[in-house]
């Protein structure tokens, strides 16, 4: 029922929109109107009089016309000069008659010779006189112009005789108020279809001779307007001019006529139904369209961004109104198109344009509706408006600006672009030379040096996105080269900038992974070591036949490997921690004075062992920070095992401890034992990095690791340096503030 009702309501809706769009368009041609008002007939009848005038009423006078005849200098040039000068015509004039001349000459045709040769002399001394004589021309002229005259004059006569048989329904008794002349056709006071009176008081019938241009081309190029030499006065009429009703019928123009009434007809017809249609809308309760979900094209177009949606509707409503104008048109002019006589086709294009027009109305109504519905709440709207195509198209303008340089240049190259086709278009319409003139300068200095900078930025643009293409696929080439300061140059530098990044992050990347080899290798055989030892004195431990000596010395030696591989392992996690923060200082107030004089007692027994000597200078006054004293006498500990471990025997080894701004600075210097060579100094801070290549000791390369992890914890500093064999580290930390 609620389908059935929609279906009516469409319907009714493309009949009132038939009918609104004919209302508008032809109701001030026919509403309230007849046949005599209307427009078609207006026109035919100001035809009339207007032939009327010229060629009945006013006649032209050829003699007084003649009289008028004038010849102007110009004139009297252009009809000697029309086929040359002088001498090109009498040239012109020979060749016309050599040839035939000499024919005749051949033949021995005397008489004929004779003849050409004084027709070709008369032309000849003809032209001459031209050029010689003005009155002569002057004379000839006036002779062209009275013949036009006399064939203009016999044209008009010609149009009469037609004009009185294609007017034939018209009647007329008119009288000339300056002269008194009545001109009579016909009966004014029979049956008529149509009268129109003109009397002295409220209106005349004001006529003259036709002002149309009758231009004249003569045969030696003169062309004037005859009409300038007839007279222009306008007569003023007064009486009838009525359309005889059997006369009129009887007409081919009877058939416009009843075109008219037909028209009529039908758009009253039209009209009236759509009164009635809206009638029937109003008395119809309103229709509530339900959005179903099951409709998958409405609810995919629910999808689209509101302007699109919107563009959708607009275009629709002009799919619409042509749709109604098609059909309008189509039912108007039926007559006029003969499509009666045809009434299948008829049928057939009016149901398929009704039709279409009922599909046009329906898309339009339910998309207004569900647009609606979308936007029924601020936030439907807020949300639709911040998904809109215009919204992100501004932004994307918007971000043309980021640069306002690259933007207003932009914005001024469009400009010129369009300003210079605009002038295209102006100059061909003009044709003028000024203009022509000031096109050509802008559009040499404005327009073309704006085109070459725009396509030289746009090769410089291509440059760098080719080179930043190779740099995505690892390709390091040189250099982009950088010029002047705009934008694009920036851009430049700052891919540069981004080049050698690159190729700093690769070396490193290098770096990286031999010394994850390096550190792979080192591992493997500073492990491998002590645990192949305990292999090996395990199984002799299970040798029955060996005696109580063998075997303590045995186990002696399984435990220290062991503690070897347990202090190993340990400082390797310890290490890895520290390299993750995966660990906790117990910060505390530590004298470092009293840190470092322990950690080089703790030492002692072993630096009298060792054939080397330590000179410590520590500060005068306590350098108080605070650090996690275990972790710091670790740091101190590591440079000392590696100060005893890899000095050179029979040096000495300087340590200090000073203040330096508001740092305490440990330094520690020892002559290796081991050559250096062209070694990395910042390899000596990854794990499991040796000076003793050839590990003749037995350290595990993570004390240097260890202890500058340490350092970093504490927002410290640790620096290693080496000058031929001189080795030396320095330890910063901050001290206590005082506050």
């Amino acid at each position: 029922m609620k389908r059935n009702k929609y279906i009516a309501q469409l319907s009714l809706i493309s009949i009132v929109l038939i009918g609104l769009y004919s209302f508008l368009e032809y109701g001030h041609q026919y509403f309230l109107k007849n046949f005599f008002e209307s427009d078609t007939f207006q026109s035919d009848y100001d035809d009339f009089t207007h032939q009327l005038g010229s060629l009945v009423l006013n006649p032209a006078d050829g003699d007084e016309a003649k009289k008028k005849i004038k010849v102007s200098s110009s004139e009297i040039e252009d009809y000697r000069n029309y086929y040359g000068s002088l001498g090109e015509q009498i040239a012109n004039i020979k060749d016309q008659y050599r040839d035939r001349i000499q024919e005749a000459k051949d033949a021995k045709a005397t008489t004929v010779e004779e003849a050409l040769i004084k027709e070709r002399e008369k032309k000849i001394k003809d032209i001459t006189k031209n050029f010689e004589d003005d009155q002569y021309v002057r004379d000839k002229i006036i002779k062209i112009k009275e013949k036009d005259i006399d064939q203009y004059i016999s044209d008009r006569e010609n149009n009469k005789e037609y004009f009185f048989k294609y007017f034939s329904y018209y009647s007329y008794n008119l009288t000339d108020l300056e002269t008194g002349q009545s001109f009579v056709k016909g009966n004014v006071k029979g049956d008529t279809a149509y009268t129109k009176q003109y009397n002295r008081t409220d209106d005349t019938l004001d006529l003259s001779l036709s002002s149309d241009d009758i231009v004249y081309e003569g045969s030696e190029g003169i062309s004037y307007d005859v009409s300038n030499l007839l007279e222009q006065k306008t007569h003023r009429y007064t009486g009838s001019i009525s359309i005889s009703e059997k006369l009129f019928t009887q007409s081919s123009y009877y058939e416009e006529y009843k075109n008219f009434q037909f028209h009529k007809r039908l758009l009253y017809f039209i009209w009236l139904v759509s009164i009635f249609s809206i009638i029937a809308l109003f008395l119809l309760r309103p229709f509530q369209l339900e959005i179903q979900k099951g409709r998958a094209f409405y609810q995919w177009i629910r999808k689209w961004p509101i302007d699109i949606r919107g563009i959708f509707i607009a275009l629709n409503l002009f799919a619409t109104l042509f749709a109604v104008i098609l059909l309008s048109e189509h039912l108007v002019f039926t007559r006029i198109y003969g499509t009666f006589f045809n009434k299948a086709m008829f049928v057939f294009t009016f149901i398929f344009e009704f039709a279409l027009l009922f599909v046009l109305v329906h898309l339009i109504i339910r998309q207004s509706m569900m647009l609606l519905k979308d936007l029924d709440t601020g936030e439907k709207r807020a949300k639709a408006i911040k998904g809109s195509i215009l919204l992100h198209v501004i932004k994307d303008i918007q971000h043309l600006f980021l640069s306002r340089s690259i933007g207003l240049q932009s914005l001024a190259l469009l400009i010129i672009v369009f300003l210079a086709g605009v002038g295209i278009v102006g100059v061909s319409m003009d044709g003028g030379g000024g203009a022509f003139l000031l096109y050509m300068f802008l559009f040499m200095f404005v327009a073309t040096p704006a085109t070459l900078v725009f396509l030289r930025r746009m090769g410089y643009l291509n440059r760098m996105m080719k080179q930043t293409e190779d740099m995505a696929k690892g390709r390091l080439s040189g250099d982009i080269p950088v010029r002047g300061k705009s934008p694009f140059a920036q851009h430049a530098a700052n891919l540069n900038a981004l080049r050698e990044g690159v190729r700093s992050s690769i070396t490193e990347q290098a770096k990286s992974e031999r010394l994850k080899t390096e550190l792979i290798t080192n591992v493997s055989h500073d492990l491998r070591t002590p645990l192949t030892s305990i292999i090996t004195y395990t199984d002799l431990l299970k040798n029955p036949a060996l005696t109580e000596d063998e075997r303590n010395s045995y186990i002696a030696i399984l435990d220290k490997k062991s503690q070897r591989l347990k202090t190993l392992i340990e400082d390797l996690f310890e290490v890895s921690k520290m390299a993750t923060g995966n660990i906790e200082l117990h910060k505390q107030r530590v004298d470092l004075n009293q840190l470092v004089k322990q950690a080089v007692g703790e030492h002692e027994e072993e630096i009298e062992k060792a054939n080397m000597s330590f000179r410590v200078q520590l500060s005068e006054e306590p350098l108080f920070a605070y650090v996690d004293g275990q972790k710091w006498w670790r740091v101190l500990d590591n440079l000392l095992i590696n100060a005893l471990k890899y000095t050179m025997e029979g040096t000495r080894v300087y340590i200090t401890l000073e203040k330096v701004n508001d740092k305490a600075q440990f330094v520690i210097k020892n002559i290796t034992k081991y050559e250096f060579g062209d070694q990395n100094v910042e390899e000596l801070y990854e794990r499991f990095k040796r000076a003793d290549t050839a590990r003749h000791t037995e350290g595990s390369g993570l004390g240097l690791a260890i202890a500058q992890s340490i350092v970093d914890l504490h927002q410290g500093s640790m620096e290693i340096t080496i000058d031929g064999d001189l080795f030396k580290v320095v330890v910063s930390v901050p001290l206590e503030r005082l506050y």
